[in-house]
């Protein structure tokens, strides 16, 4: 199977899956699950809820922060490197305004990071609704017809790695401030 052939098929899926032009419930549904995995959105609601949470949850807001500020720099890069095109749409204007380049979605790897970091970091009733809702940004990408299927899939690998890789330097920091000082980092 050829590079062709394959980028082919993604369209193809891509577009079987796309509710983007038919109005109605799971459009509605598709666009509230797109624009919920956004960045200014996330990184305003950490912010804004870091200054009214006790401790705890502030370690956990700290560390999702800085992870999705370190993922975007490397999607952003991802991005330019490959600078595919997303696909052909009318819905998302401020997107294909601001980041005309589909692969990887940043949504999807966003999203997937938050999961994966909330699993570690959260209570698990957190960590549960978030695994539910990763997919569902992600899907709701390529319904909306801002990504192709191999966008989000790649996103949400990227979004994965990315988030393991942190909390070993995550980790790492904590060893060794603890260790420099005595006193327990959080």
């Amino acid at each position: 199977m050829s590079l062709r052939s394959i980028l082919e098929l993604d369209a193809r899926l891509s577009s079987q899956m796309r509710v983007a032009e038919k109005p109605g419930f799971l459009r509605n549904l598709a666009i509230f699950f797109a624009h919920s995995g956004d960045s200014w959105f996330w990184a305003a609601a950490l912010i804004i809820i870091w200054f009214f949470s006790s401790s705890e949850w502030r370690h956990w807001e700290t560390v999702e922060f800085f992870g999705l500020s370190g993922l975007a720099v490397v999607v952003l890069a991802v991005k330019f490197l490959f600078k595919r095109k997303r696909p052909e749409g009318e819905w998302g204007g401020i997107y294909r305004n601001t980041d005309p380049h589909s692969f990887p979605s940043g949504h999807a790897a966003r999203a997937f990071l938050i999961a994966v970091l909330a699993s570690a970091l959260a209570p698990p009733w957190l960590a549960t609704i978030l695994w539910v809702w990763a997919p569902l940004v992600a899907l709701a990408r390529v319904a909306m017809g801002v990504h192709y299927l191999s966008d989000i899939i790649a996103g949400a690998i990227l979004g994965a790695i990315v988030a393991l890789l942190g909390l070993q330097f995550y980790q790492f920091l904590i060893d060794w401030f603890t260790g420099l000082t005595g006193f327990m980092f959080w």
